[in-house]
C-alpha cells in the first residue's frame, strides 16, 4: 500500500510476518525490511528473489524492459561465467537425453512411459529423456564441446573417480528436466528402470545453478494455470505432476525430491495464497502432508486437502477415474483442520476423555498458526465439536497459549532519529541548495557530536568534499550496518517527505540546534559558577558570570 508520496509498505517477501515491516522508497530507489533486515536496490531485490548473480539480474531487467546490454565479456564475473556454462551443459544434456529416448537405446524407457499412460506429446512437452547405460554419454558430449573437468564436476551431471576419470551420474534412467521460474534447465531427476536399483529416484546435487530447497518442479509451466485458477495443487512426485497436468489441471507443482521448505512455500505464495495438497495416500504421503501443513500455515497460506478414494495417487486417479472426476475432488477439497482431525481420530481413542484431549492437543499447533484471530476461534469451536470435546476449557487453554505466542515487534533502529536530524538528512539528500547552505555550518556545529546520525553526516561531508553528488545509494554504500539501518529509518519515516521539505525548514532546524547549543553552553557556565562559589573562588565566579551576561546580550 502507499504510505506517502514516494513510500510504499507491505509484507516482506523474504520472511514470514503478519504486520508489514517492508518499505520501499520510490524516490531513492531502495527497499528495507525492519523485520529481517533485508535491504537494497532493484538489482539486489531481483538477485534475492530469483537467486541469481548481479550480472544476471542486470541482464534480466534489461531484457524485460527492452534495454540493450553492452556485449563485453568483462561484465561477467567468474561466478556468472560458470553459471552460463552450466546452463549450456544442461541444455546439451537434455537434448542428448531426448535423442536417446527416441532412439534404439530408449526402447525400455518408452515402454515404461506407455505403461504409465504418458502420451508422446506430453513426454515431449515435459522434455522427458533417457540416460543410457554406458555412463560415458555425457562425458563424451561435454569433452566434445571442450568443457573442462572442473566444469563437468560443477555441473553435478558428471562424477570423478579416484583415478581422475569421469563418468555420468545418471545411468539407465528415465530423465525429468528441472527448470527454474525463468524456464532454464538447472537440474534433473532420474527414475531407475532397473527393478533391482536401490535408489528409485536420483536427483541432481546442489550446484551453483540448482538449490533444491528453492525449486518447485513445473512451477515455470504452472504459473499461467495458477493465475487463471488462483490456486496451486501440490503433489509429491514428477509423475503425479505430469499425470495431473495432462488431465488439464495446469496449476500443479511438486517439491524436487525434498521435504517441503519455507523457501518453496514462499515461491508458491508469490503466485497464489490458496493451495490444495494432494499427496500419495500411503503412510509416508500422509506424514509428509502433515508436516507440510505446518510449513504452509507458517507462511499464512490457505490450505485445503484432497483425499482420493481407492488408494490411488493423483496420476493413477486421473487415468482411472478421468480428468473431470479429479477436478471435482479438487473443488470439494476439505479444509486442512478437518483432515487433521480425521488423522487425530485415527491416532487416539475418541471414546475416552484422555484420547479426545490428546487429539485436540495434536491439532492445537496447526490451529495456532492461523493468522486471523476470528478464524482461529471458529476453528477451535468446529474441531472441538468434531472431536466431542467441551469447547469452553479448550478455548481458555487456547487463549493462554495464544497470549504466550505474540508476534515479535518490528525491530526498528535502536537509536531514535530526532526530528531535526531526520529533516536535515532528508533535505541534504535531495536539495543541492540546502547542501551548499547548510553543510558548512553543520560541520562547525558542536551539537553534531551528539547526533545519533553523526556518522551518516560525516559520510555526507566526505562525499560533498570529494565533489560528488550526495545520493542515497552512494551514502548507503559508505555506512556500517547499524548506520544503514538508521539512514533507512530516517528516510522511510512517516513524518518526513523529502519532496515537500524546503530550505526554510532546514534553516529552522539549524536555528533550533543553535539555540539548543546556546542553552547547553549557558547551563554549563552556570554550573561552573556554582562550583566556583562553593570553592570560594569568587574571582573565577565573577569572570564566568560576566561571560554569561555577554552571552545573554548576544
Amino acid at each position: 500500500r502507499k504510505a506517502g508520496p514516494t513510500r510504499f509498505s507491505g509484507l516482506c517477501p523474504f520472511h514470514n510476518e503478519k504486520t508489514p515491516s517492508f518499505s520501499v522508497h520510490a524516490g531513492h530507489q531502495f527497499y528495507k525490511c525492519f523485520g529481517c533486515g533485508a535491504a537494497g536496490d532493484v538489482l539486489k531485490f531481483v538477485m534475492e528473489m530469483e537467486r541469481i548473480s548481479f550480472y544476471e539480474a542486470l541482464k534480466l531487467l534489461a531484457e524485460r524492459h527492452g534495454i540493450p546490454m553492452p556485449r563485453r565479456s568483462e561484465y561477467s564475473d567468474p561466478e556468472t561465467k560458470l553459471r552460463a556454462v552450466l546452463y549450456q551443459m544442461h541444455e546439451l544434456a537434455e537434448e542428448a537425453f531426448r535423442t536417446n529416448l527416441q532412439g534404439g537405446v530408449g526402447t525400455e524407457a518408452r515402454e515404461y512411459l506407455e505403461r504409465r499412460g504418458v502420451a508422446p506429446a506430453i513426454s515431449a512437452e515435459f522434455g522427458l529423456g533417457y540416460a543410457e547405460r554406458s555412463g560415458r554419454g555425457l562425458v563424451r558430449l561435454f569433452e566434445k564441446h571442450n568443457f573442462t573437468g572442473e566444469q563437468m564436476e560443477a555441473s553435478g551431471l558428471v562424477l570423478k573417480r579416484d583415478d581422475g576419470s569421469f563418468y555420468d551420474r545418471f545411468r539407465h534412467r528415465l530423465m525429468f528436466p528441472i527448470h527454474n521460474e525463468s524456464a532454464k534447465i538447472i537440474g534433473f531427476g532420474g527414475r531407475a528402470l532397473d527393478p533391482g536399483e536401490q535408489a528409485k529416484y536420483l536427483n541432481s546435487p546442489e550446484t551453483p545453478i540448482y538449490r533444491k530447497s528453492y525449486v518447485l518442479y513445473n512451477l515455470h509451466r504452472a504459473k499461467q494455470g495458477i493465475r487463471q485458477s488462483d490456486r496451486i495443487v501440490l503433489v509429491e512426485g514428477y509423475m503425479d505432476v505430469i499425470g495431473v497436468y495432462a488431465s488439464g489441471v495446469h496449476e500443479v507443482v511438486a517439491s524436487c525430491g525434498t521435504a517441503l521448505t519455507s523457501q518453496q512455500v514462499q515461491a508458491m505464495k508469490r503466485h497464489s495464497e490458496k493451495i490444495v495438497v494432494n499427496f500419495d495416500p500411503d503412510a509416508a504421503g500422509a506424514n509428509a502432508a502433515e508436516r507440510s501443513i505446518n510449513m504452509l500455515l507458517d507462511e499464512s497460506m490457505h490450505v485445503r486437502m484432497v483425499e482420493l478414494d481407492g488408494g490411488l495417487d493423483p496420476d493413477e486417479y486421473c487415468k482411472q477415474r478421468g480428468a473431470e472426476a479429479y477436478r471435482v475432488k479438487l473443488d470439494a477439497a476439505k479444509n486442512y483442520f478437518y483432515w487433521l482431525a480425521d488423522r487425530a481420530r485415527g491416532k487416539f481413542d475418541m471414546r475416552t476423555a484422555e484420547g479426545r484431549v490428546a487429539g485436540f492437543q495434536f491439532l492445537l499447533p496447526a490451529i495456532q498458526r492461523l493468522s486471523d484471530k476470528l478464524e482461529r476461534l471458529a476453528v477451535v469451536n468446529d474441531v472441538a465439536g468434531y472431536l466431542g470435546v467441551d469447547p469452553g476449557p479448550v478455548l481458555e487453554n487456547f487463549r493462554k497459549a495464544a497470549a504466550e505466542r505474540r508476534e515479535k515487534t518490528v525491530r526498528h533502529a535502536t537509536e531514535p532519529v530526532k526530528a531535526v536530524e531526520r529533516i536535515l538528512l532528508n533535505l541534504v539528500l535531495v536539495n543541492a541548495d540546502a547542501r551548499s547552505h547548510l553543510l558548512p555550518r553543520l560541520k562547525r556545529m558542536p551539537a553534531l557530536a551528539q547526533f545519533s546520525t553523526r556518522r551518516i553526516f560525516e559520510a555526507v561531508f566526505a562525499l560533498d568534499e570529494a565533489g560528488n553528488t550526495v545520493v542515497f545509494s552512494d551514502l548507503d554504500a559508505r555506512l556500517e550496518e547499524n548506520d544503514r539501518t538508521l539512514l533507512a529509518s530516517a528516510v522511510l519515516a512517516d513524518e518526513t517527505d523529502s519532496e515537500v521539505l524546503s530550505l526554510e525548514q532546514g534553516e529552522a532546524c539549524m536555528l533550533t540546534l543553535e539555540n539548543t547549543q546556546r542553552d547547553t553552553e549557558r547551563a554549563a557556565i552556570k554550573a561552573q559558577v556554582r562550583a566556583a562559589e562553593r570553592d570560594g573562588n569568587f574571582t573565577e565566579a565573577l569572570r564566568l558570570s560576566a561571560e554569561l551576561s555577554r552571552m545573554d546580550r548576544g
